[in-house]
Formats: structure tokens, sequence, C-alpha cells
């Protein structure tokens, strides 16, 4: 069980109520869309009247809402749309809006971008395709890396450091057969996606879902985000995803990252001094004259 303790942080400085009420807001996902006030005080291992004052501070402002029940909460508005203009205001983001649009509309499959938080992808930008059978995921949507390939693609290039601290523990989450459940078969997988450059699926994640994604890479190689395009409920078979489609995707990505290393490069050329002028010489003016 999730307590106040494992979820607050500890220091001098520290505010404890606003913590709390940032622990209430983390408590909310993909799976657990509302709680009650006892449920959230039973997983803090909070009082309820310290809840309750805390729910009602977060639902003035926005950031919770009372469901018609009276009794469940949710996300509210302000904590929403302030996601998304964060989200917006991404280079990334606006960099990579019309090379997706374009994917999309190139290939006919649904495209997206996603960033990694901690051990899950969070959706930051979607393109759905243009037909009555979409993908139905949402931005802010989070979904787990070891599970699927965009997940994959932004952990491909870790360290065995770097994957025994991001996951301690096993067995890992099953979605499928397909699921790595252990970081041996985990890191497998990951050897194949970085000899290759991309990752394919046919039901990885989900069953009935084909993905394709590629990773995004910062100007010093860094990979912060990936991309892809999904087909729902459409057989593609293995040599278009490794043929034609996988090109398309490659292409998009490499597109985002020279986007992404040519504004890096801007910012390095606005930001350094240029050199004092050279002082003039009698053999300098010959020269330019």
């Amino acid at each position: 069980m999730m307590t106040a303790n494992e979820t607050a942080p500890q220091g001098k400085y520290v505010v404890p109520a606003l913590a709390q009420g940032l622990s209430i807001l983390s408590l909310f996902s993909r799976d657990q869309l509302s709680l009650t006030a006892p449920e959230i005080a039973q997983k803090l291992s909070l009082s309820r009247t310290t809840v309750f004052r805390l729910l009602y501070t977060l639902q003035l402002m926005g950031y919770v809402r009372r469901e018609d029940d009276e009794r469940h909460y949710s996300l509210g508005p302000a904590l929403l749309s302030r996601g998304f203009e964060y989200l917006a205001s991404l280079d990334l983001v606006e960099v990579a809006q019309p090379v997706l649009q374009r994917l999309r509309d190139e290939t006919g499959l649904s495209a997206h971008m996603a960033v990694r938080d901690g051990r899950e992808i969070v959706y930051v930008l979607r393109f759905p395709a243009r037909t009555t059978i979409a993908s139905s995921v949402n931005i802010g949507t989070r979904f787990p890396v070891h599970g699927t390939v965009m997940g994959r693609m932004m952990i491909c290039e870790f360290s065995d450091e770097d994957m025994n601290q991001l996951f301690p523990d096993e067995p890992l989450p099953r979605f499928t057969e397909q699921t790595p459940t252990t970081l041996k078969a985990l890191k497998a997988i990951l050897v194949e996606d970085r000899a290759r450059g991309y990752a394919v699926s046919q039901s990885f994640f989900e069953h009935g879902v084909s993905s394709i994604a590629a990773p995004v890479r910062d100007g010093a190689g860094h990979i912060v985000a990936a991309i892809n395009i999904t087909a729902v409920d459409a057989y593609i078979d293995l040599p278009a995803m490794h043929g034609a489609l996988k090109d398309k995707v490659l292409e998009a990505a490499a597109e985002v990252t020279r986007w992404l290393c040519r504004d890096m490069s801007r910012e390095v050329k606005t930001t350094v001094s240029p050199p004092p002028p050279a002082k003039k010489t009698k053999k300098s003016e010959r020269i330019h004259a």
C-alpha cells in the first residue's frame, strides 16, 4: 500500500501540505480515474479530516472535481489544461507536429509521439487515422515502458546499471504473452531493437494492435522521445512493417531529430558571445581591399 511517507519528500524545507496535495494528484492514473476520500486516506495513510481539507482546496483551485455521486473525485480541468499548455509549449512537440501529421497522411495510420517519465511513457502528440477504426489514446495517456515499442525505443541504449535502477523488482507486469516479465528477457529484446534502430510489434502490448516505432534524438545524440504508427484491428504483414512503413517512420524520426539539432545549434550560437573584432593592420587592409 502507498503511504504518505513513501510518496511525500522529507526535508527541512518541505511543505507537508503541498507534498500531501501532490501525492493525492499522483494517485490518479489511467487505471484509477476516480477515488473517494476514504480511499485516498487509506492509500496515503492520512486522516480523513486532512484529506477532506486537501480535496476541498484542490477542488476550489480546479485541480480535482467532485463526481455526480458526490463521493468520488477525479482530476479537474485546471490540472488537465495546464498540462496540455505545458506540452504544447515544448519545442519538441512544435517541431514534431507537421512531421507526424504528414506521417499519418502518407501511411494512413495513426501517428503518435511519447516521452518517458520513469517507468512509463506519456503521449504528447497524436494524429489519429482518418478511418472509423483508429488509435483511441489521448494526449497524457501513460503506458508501461517495458510493454510498448515506443518505451523500448527510449531505453534501448540504457546501460545495465541504468536498467537495474529503472526496474529493481521482478517480475515485470505482463500484458500479453509477448510481454517480457524479467529484466533478462527485456534486455535481450532491447539488444535487437538497438541493432535494428527501430521496433516492430504485433499485439505486443494489446491484441489487435500493430505498431512500428523509432527514436528521436536531441542535439547531443540522446534519445528524448519516440514516434510510432499504429494499426488497430487491421493485419499488416511483416514484410510491409519492416519495409516501406518502417522507412517512413525512420524518415520522420530523423526529420524531427534534425530540427532539434538545428534548434540546439541556433541556441548555442545565440548564447556564445562572438569574439572581439581583430585590430586591422596595413597588411589585412591590403588583403581585404
